[in-house]
């Protein structure tokens, strides 16, 4: 059973940059799903190459999320660009989600997404930013 814990950046526009640096740096696989990719462009062609979702899993086990600003989303501001991420692919996150949900501002429920995993988003009662993605299989 492996469940993560992982830093998750937010970027208005250079989430691409942040990531290929990265990748120079830790080295291992980089992975980048644009908007366009997942489904989220709709109709704004400035958006389709910015990144939605972008991984850097390094040599050393260590990964490291970016995204850029949703298309109509807020803009990142500074100190605010780190969020929390849970992610499994062999757990059921549900009852996490339901205990640091308590008292928190849901943004996005805990539902099947467009790439075919549960996911949700939400700012807890401490104002922290936190993503959790569980394999849609489970």
């Amino acid at each position: 059973m492996v469940t993560r814990l992982n830093p998750y950046l937010n970027f208005t526009t250079e989430a691409r940059e942040a990531l290929e640096f990265y990748h120079a740096a830790l080295g291992g696989k980089l992975e980048i799903m644009s908007f366009a990719d997942g489904g989220m462009a709709g109709d704004d062609p400035t958006t389709a190459d910015l990144v939605m979702h972008g991984a850097v899993v390094g040599d050393l086990g260590l990964t490291i999320y970016a995204s850029d600003a949703p298309p109509g989303g807020d803009t990142p501001v500074a100190g605010t660009h780190v969020n929390v991420s849970i992610s499994s692919d062999d757990t059921d996150l549900r009852p996490i989600w339901d205990k640091l949900t308590e008292g928190a501002e849901v943004v996005v429920p805990f539902e099947v997404a467009p790439w075919g995993d549960r996911f949700g988003l939400f700012n807890d009662k401490f104002g922290i930013a936190w993503l959790i993605n569980q394999n849609g299989s489970l």
